[in-house]
This record gives structure tokens, sequence and C-alpha cells, in this order.
């Protein structure tokens, strides 16, 4: 897909930070949007900055987790623009918890919106981007859908899921030979508020010593902005990319994990221990 004009876009966590970016972008391409965020607010602020009439713009808030609420969210996209072209799950959710200290309930919070969203939008919106005869699914993992990080076992099990789960659905439509793609994201730190709204489990203080601290310090390295995560998104796009990596930080640790597919863990322990000082 070289072109996003007309084309039917499905945003979701669409109210900030990547999401919000890229319907900016798309609509400045001539797109038509279909955005989705649980925050109303922040959906509504979007939806706000674009200036865009109803003939090019809906919006719906509900939690990517609720499968019903997708797939009528789909047929009301699908129902009001007469197809979908572009589906971007996005939305995704922080916990900072131990595997010994986490609660079944924030595990199972995180994994149905990081990992179900992405399985609930991808089924929801594929049959009609066949239907469209073109598309392109984008499923935004993480750099912790390549390596693990102490604290993150919930968050890494979900990236990881997201990266898999997405590299079969690009084989699978490979070899049907139609004109439906799809791509895995994996953001490195991007400047959102992801980690400061993460929720955090009691276990976390053991590991990182001081919990505040532990997120100022993680948001420290936080450099790529939305918005340059979003030009980078669509151009992975348009070049039907497997595999973005958004950020140099993301490139050397994909680099890191493949030069050092195990040993790196040992680095990650001897950096907590150092950050803990």
């Amino acid at each position: 897909m070289k072109d996003f004009q007309n084309k039917v876009a499905v945003i979701t966590g669409a109210g900030s930070g990547i999401g919000r970016a890229l319907a900016r972008d798309l609509a400045a391409a001539g797109a038509r949007l279909a955005l989705s965020d649980v925050n109303q607010v922040g959906l509504q602020e979007t939806a706000d900055s674009l200036g865009l009439g109803s003939d090019r713009l809906i919006t719906e808030a509900f939690d990517v987790a609720d499968r019903d609420a997708f797939y009528a969210f789909a047929e009301r996209v699908t129902g009001h623009f007469g197809a979908a072209h572009l589906v971007f799950n996005n939305a995704g959710v922080a916990l900072g918890a131990t595997v010994e200290d986490m609660s079944y309930e924030d595990f199972e919070w995180l994994m149905g919106i990081n990992f179900w969203g992405v399985v609930h939008g991808t089924k929801a919106f594929l049959p009609h981007l066949k239907a469209a005869g073109e598309g392109h699914i984008v499923n935004v993992s993480s750099v912790f859908g390549l390596i693990g990080v102490p604290t993150q076992s919930a968050y890494n099990a979900a990236k990881f899921a997201v990266r898999g789960f997405t590299e079969a659905l690009r084989q699978e439509l490979e070899m049907e030979g139609g004109r439906v793609s799809c791509t895995s994201v994996h953001p490195g730190g991007i400047k959102t508020n992801i980690a400061r709204n993460a929720r955090m489990g009691a276990g976390v203080e053991k590991i990182t010593g001081d919990v505040d601290k532990a997120r100022r310090d993680f948001e420290k390295m936080f450099r790529t902005t939305p918005e340059e995560a979003s030009q980078t998104i669509l151009k992975g796009v348009k070049g039907n990319k497997r595999r973005v990596l958004i950020g140099s930080d993301a490139r050397a640790i994909d680099s890191m994990q493949r030069l050092m597919p195990t040993a790196y863990q040992r680095i990650m322990v001897a950096g907590q221990k150092m950050m803990r000082k």
C-alpha cells in the first residue's frame, strides 16, 4: 500500500501517544479514520485536533479487551465507510510486577488489552480487509517482545505473543497470495505516559529499591517522539516490512539479542543492580 488517500484506517489507543500521531499523519495523507480509545476525553481531544467531518471520521470509546465491543465497532466502521483498509492495533498498558508478587487480576488485565486486544482487532477486521481487496494490519509489540526484562514478565508475555501472532499471520497471508499484509512493530522508548500510568506491584521495590525512582529513570530513556514513531510505522507499511524497529534504542536492543541471545540477561541483571545504587 503506497498511498493512504481515501483509505479507511482503524486506530486503537488513538487518545494519546503513537495512536494520536498516527491519526494526524493519516488525516494529512487523506485517509478516512475510525478511532477508538478507552479514554473518552483523550479520544475527543484527538478528534477535535483533526478538524474532520463525519464523512472522514468516526470515534468510539471502548475497551479492546471486550471482544463483542470490538466486533460491533468493526460493523459500525464498515457500515459507515463501506470498507476498511488499515488496522493499527496500538492500544496498550503497562504493569510492573515480579512473577511471584503479581496478581492474576493484574496479569489478566494486561493480557486482555495488550494481547487479546490485538487478536480481537485482527480477527474482527481481517475479513473486511480481504473484502476490500487490499489492506494492512499493524500490530504494535515492543522491544520487550524481543528481550525479557525483570518486573516486566506480563508485558513481555503479551508483547512476545503479539510478535509471534503477527509473524504467523504474515506467513499465512503470503501463502494465500492476496493483497492483505501485516507488520509487527517494536518501539523502543517512546515519549508517552505509559510508564507514568502503569500499575505497579509490591514486588517491584524488591528489584528496583525505589519504585518512583525506577519509574523516573525508565522515562529518562524515552527518546523517540510519537510523531517520529508514526512516520516510521507508516514508512514500514508502504514498504510492506515484516518488522519495524522504532528508535536507535530498539535497533541496539535487537542487535544485542541477536549477538547475545542468552548472555544479554546477565547484562540486564547487572544494569538493574547498578540502578539500585
